[in-house]
C-alpha cells in the first residue's frame, strides 16, 4: 500500500503539534507501523486543532468561524487555505488513503461548538453524547487505520472513549473552572448537594468531591469494560487503544481522598512512555 502524497513539512508539522499538545496520543503512535503512525498523527493533529479553538479566541463568533472552516473543508467547500494548511492536507490524505468516513469527523467539529460557550454540561447523558462524538469517535477512526471496522470495535471505542473523556473532565477542572466552564454535569453535582459556583470558586467541598468520585467511578467502570473488550477485536487494531493503558493509575490517583482536583498533576513524559511501552508488549494490546 503506497503512502499518501503530501509534503514532508506537513508530516513533521502534525507530529510536532501532537507531541506538544497531546503527548499521550503522540506516544501511543510510536508503537504502530510508520504508515499507520502517519495517519494517526494526522487524525490527532486535526483533533488538537479543533480542541484548541476555544483557547485561541476571546469571543464565540471567531471560534464558530474557525470551526465552520473545518466543516467546509471536510465537505469539500473550503474557500482557500486547504493546500497551505498542513493539518488539513494530511487529514485529507488520510481520509482518502484509508477511506475514512466524513460524518464522524464532521460531528466531532460540531460537538466542539459546545466548548465556545460557558453553558454548563447539564446531564450525564449530555456528557456521554459529547464523549461519543469526540473521544469515542477518535478511537473508532484510529482503529480503522489498523484494520477493518466492526461492531465489536465500535463497542470497544465507545467504552474507551467514555473512560478517557471522563478522566479528562476531571484533569481539566483547574483550567475549566478558571474560565467558568463546566464539563462536570450539573445533574451529578446537584445529586450530591454541590453546585456550579462551588466548582468555579475552586473549593473542593465534601459534596463536590463526592460528585467527582462518582464520575471517577463511571470512568473506571468504562475502563474495565474496555479492557475486557480488547480481547474481542483483532490484535492488529488493539494498538489504537493504547491510550487507555494510562488511565488506571491516573484514576486511582484522582480518587484518593487527599487529592486536590484544583491542583494539576501532570504525568511525566517518561512515565507515559514507560507505561505505553509496557502495555505495547502485553498480549492484551496485541503485543
Amino acid at each position: 500500500m503506497s503512502e499518501p502524497t503530501t509534503s514532508r513539512d506537513a508530516v513533521a508539522f502534525c507530529a510536532d503539534l501532537v507531541r506538544s499538545r497531546d503527548f499521550a496520543r503522540y506516544a501511543a503512535t510510536l508503537f504502530v507501523p510508520p504508515l499507520q503512525r502517519r495517519g494517526l498523527l494526522a487524525l490527532y493533529a486535526f483533533n488538537v486543532e479543533i480542541s484548541r479553538v476555544r483557547e485561541s479566541v476571546s469571543q464565540p463568533l471567531p471560534g464558530e468561524i474557525r470551526l465552520q472552516w473545518w466543516s467546509d473543508m471536510l465537505a469539500g467547500k473550503a474557500n482557500g487555505g486547504v493546500e497551505g494548511n498542513p493539518v488539513a492536507a494530511e487529514l485529507l490524505a488520510a481520509i482518502q488513503h484509508w477511506e475514512l468516513p466524513i460524518e464522524p469527523l464532521a460531528r466531532l467539529v460540531d460537538e466542539h461548538q459546545f466548548d465556545l460557550y460557558n453553558d454548563p454540561m447539564p446531564t450525564m447523558a449530555a456528557l456521554e453524547g459529547y464523549a461519543t462524538d469526540t473521544s469515542s469517535a477518535l478511537f473508532a477512526l484510529a482503529a480503522q487505520m489498523l484494520g477493518p471496522p466492526s461492531d465489536a470495535i465500535d463497542h470497544l471505542a465507545r467504552h474507551a472513549g467514555f473512560a478517557v473523556a471522563f478522566a479528562q473532565v476531571i484533569a481539566s477542572l483547574p483550567r475549566d473552572a478558571s474560565r467558568r466552564q463546566l464539563f462536570v454535569p450539573l445533574q451529578l453535582l446537584a445529586g450530591h448537594g454541590s453546585s456550579m459556583e462551588e466548582v468555579f470558586a475552586g473549593r473542593p467541598t465534601p459534596e463536590m468531591r463526592a460528585a467527582l468520585v462518582e464520575l471517577i467511578g463511571e470512568a473506571q467502570a468504562h475502563l474495565e469494560t474496555a479492557m475486557r473488550l480488547l480481547s474481542e477485536v483483532p490484535p492488529q487494531v488493539r494498538p489504537a487503544f493504547l491510550p487507555v493503558a494510562l488511565l488506571r493509575r491516573e484514576l486511582k490517583r484522582m480518587a484518593r481522598a487527599e487529592a486536590d482536583p484544583f491542583q494539576p498533576q501532570p504525568t511525566s513524559r517518561l512515565r507515559t512512555l514507560w507505561t505505553l511501552w509496557r502495555a505495547s508488549r502485553d498480549k492484551q494490546f496485541g503485543g
